[in-house]
This record gives C-alpha cells, structure tokens and sequence, in this order.
C-alpha cells in the first residue's frame, strides 16, 4: 500500500518519546493508508482503509509507530463516525447477504437463467457475498470492541491476513467480471443472427475460474504484507492489524499502491468497457438496418436488456469507488507531511475518506438491486409471487 504521510505527533511530545498519541494521530492511523484493516478507539474504515506507513518493524506482532508534529486541533468527527458506519456496516452485511445469495438461488433454480451472462453475474454476486459475510462482521467486531479481534493471538494474525486478502480479492472479482461481462455482450450483438439455448458455454466456465484465480494471486500482496502492530493511545498500548512491508518488494508495492489501484481496480473496467460498449453500439446502429431486424426484434431486445443491465453495472461501479480513488490519489499528490497548514486539509480528507469508505462498500450489496430495477428477467424472479422458476417460459438472455 501506497506509504502515507507520517502521523503527528502529539502536543508536547517528542519523537519517538512514547507518549500517547491526540485523537487526529489516531484517526490518520485509521484512515491515511490504502486499503487496510486498521482498527482504532472508536475509529475505524469499512471496505478500504488508508493505512499509515510511518513505523519502525522491531517484532511480531508489536512493531512501534513514529509520529511528527502535531495539529492544532483535533477532528470533529471522530465520534459521529463510529456510530454513522455502525449502521452503514448492518445496513450493508443485511441487504448484500440477502440481495447476493437470492441472485445466486435465482440463477441456479432457474433454468432459463443458466447461460453465459448471468454465470459471470452469479460470480460477480458470489464474491461480493464472501466479502459481505466474512469481512464486515469482522469490521462490526473492530467498531464495537474497539479492538482488533482476538488480536494477541495466531487467530488474529490469521484474520489480519484474511481481512484484506479477501477485501482485494472481492474487488478483483467485481474488476474482471465487469470487464469479460462487456466484452461477452460485445460478442452477443456481433454474432446477433445466433440464437443460442440455455446452457453455460465451457468458454465462460474457463473465464471464472481464470478471474477467480488471478484476483486471489492479485491479493496475495496484501496477505504476506499485513501484520499485527502496536501503538500507544491514552496511556496504553494498542495492537491492530495494517500494512507493514519487511522486504524491498513489499516496500515498492506499498510505495506504488495507490497508483496501481487507481489504474487496475478502476481505469481498466471502464476503459474496457468503453471500447466495447462503443463497438457494441457501433454494431446495433448496423444491424437495425439489416434485413432480418423485424424477424429477431425480439431476440435483439433481450441482448439489449442485458447490454443495459452490464452497462447499469459498470456505472454504479465508477460512481461507488471514484470518491475513495479521488481522496487517496489527492493525499498522495497534495498531501506534505511537515507544511504547517497539513491539518485542514487532512479533516478534508478524513471526511472524504467517510464518505468514500461507505460508498465504495456500498458496491458489494447495490447490484442485485440495480438488477431488479433494470431487467425485467430479473425482476420477475425476485417477485416473491412469481410462479416457480420451473413453470416459467425460458427466456434467452445471451
């Protein structure tokens, strides 16, 4: 993870003197860092931290923070945040584990849903499901407790590892399958005169499992740089879980992070998509001259509907996880850890980082309703009336 500005030090300290640290010290050790699991006193990001760098590894766990001058005021948001992403944290864990595995059941009981598009969206919703399941019921422990769970313990170390592997690798999912879903609706309306029948094409099957296993080998970074560390707050001395680079690797990767993020994580699915939305409409703009086009009107309107659908998807994606990319790329590039006036613009990013913490967690649970909203497939199937998936009519959607 991209290294941050090093923390303040507290009023009247001394580097390296040992002191306790102010309350903007230990925010900023919440949320100045990129993507981590970093647990304070009744403070703490959701989806994507920003973790702190400034610290010196001596032992595992237990490595000692080093902090520079301090603000003259503190945030005024410390403690509105807590009970704000409390309720954002339940709020999220419930519709995305309720919203992901109906999707999943939805498209697994009906038979007419079992095709090419929809197995690379039953994917994207079961990464989202694990992240929901696993990460934020950890996140929740962090906010109530105010502790890193079972953190002086080989089991906390493992859920300080776990934690962020699982963030990253959630995101890769989400990344790649926006990418292979534009590109497969790209395919669908160049080959439109070919009505295909339900059934998973062996081609999607082989891309799930290569998005799956390079967003795991993409996350393994985070994996092998987290680690326990110990800090001092009022008078006593705290332990949570944040990035600390050991090799020179983990150095660079750190060092590089924020921009790696912003170009993979973000750019790459909405420039694919781009690319091929605009061949795709470059296609339709054709093909509704074609002679055929009242005979397969039809069949062109579903491939339409799913187009919207990846399309609805990749918008909400951009609109989720812009804020957060914005608030670290501007404490990287506007940030100076020893300029006198640092303070106001870090409670700027502090409340960016709020917002675009929850924002960005928010992606995990909102695409089973944007599905709900814009295909009428997929609505029908959510409607708790709707006939039995095996008495309805199958409707291709590839």
């Amino acid at each position: 993870m991209v290294m941050g500005p090093r923390l303040p030090w507290l009023k009247g300290s001394r580097p390296g003197s040992g002191a306790p640290w102010t309350p903007l010290a230990v925010l900023l050790l919440c949320c100045l860092g990129v993507c981590a699991p970093v647990d304070c006193h009744r403070n703490l990001s959701t989806h994507s931290a920003l973790d702190p760098s400034s610290s010196n590894s001596s032992r595992e766990p237990g490595v000692r923070l080093v902090s520079l001058p301090p603000c003259q005021k503190d945030t005024s948001i410390q403690d509105a945040f807590k009970y704000i992403n409390t309720v954002m944290s339940c709020l999220i864990f419930a519709v995305g584990v309720i919203g992901n595995a109906t999707l999943l059941r939805i498209i697994y009981l009906n038979k007419s849903m079992r095709n090419g598009p929809n197995a690379l969206i039953a994917s994207l919703a079961l990464g989202d499901l694990m992240y929901v399941a696993i990460d934020i019921p950890i996140n929740l422990y962090k906010l109530l407790a105010g502790r890193w769970p079972f953190a002086h313990t080989a089991f906390g170390l493992f859920l300080c590892k776990l934690f962020p592997f699982l963030q990253k690798a959630s995101v890769g999912i989400t990344v790649l399958n926006l990418c292979v879903l534009s590109v497969d609706r790209y395919r669908a309306v160049a080959s439109w005169s070919r009505v295909q029948g339900t059934g998973v094409p062996t081609v999607t099957v082989v891309e799930i499992a290569v998005i799956w296993v390079l967003s795991a080998v993409l996350a393994v970074p985070e994996a092998i740089g987290f680690n326990m560390v110990d800090f001092e707050y009022k008078n006593a001395t705290m332990t949570t879980c944040m990035l600390q680079p050991t090799t020179p690797f983990m150095t660079f990767y750190r060092d590089a992070k924020d921009w790696w993020l912003f170009g993979f994580y973000f750019c790459v699915p909405l420039a694919c998509s781009a690319f091929f939305y605009g061949l795709m409409t470059c296609e339709m703009l054709r093909h509704e001259k074609g002679s055929l086009r009242l005979s397969l009107s039809e069949h062109l309107k579903q491939r339409r509907e799913v187009a919207k659908a990846v399309f609805c998807l990749v918008l909400i994606f951009a609109l989720c996880w812009f804020p957060l990319h914005l608030s670290r790329l501007l404490k990287r590039t506007s940030y100076k850890p020893h300029d006198a006036h640092r303070c106001e613009l870090l409670n700027f990013l502090l409340v960016l980082d709020y917002f675009s913490l929850n924002m960005a967690t928010i992606n995990s649970c909102i695409n089973p309703i944007i599905l709900y909203f814009v295909s009428k497939k997929f609505k029908t199937c959510f409607k708790p009336a709707a006939p039995p998936p095996w008495d309805q009519p199958a409707v291709q959607t590839h």
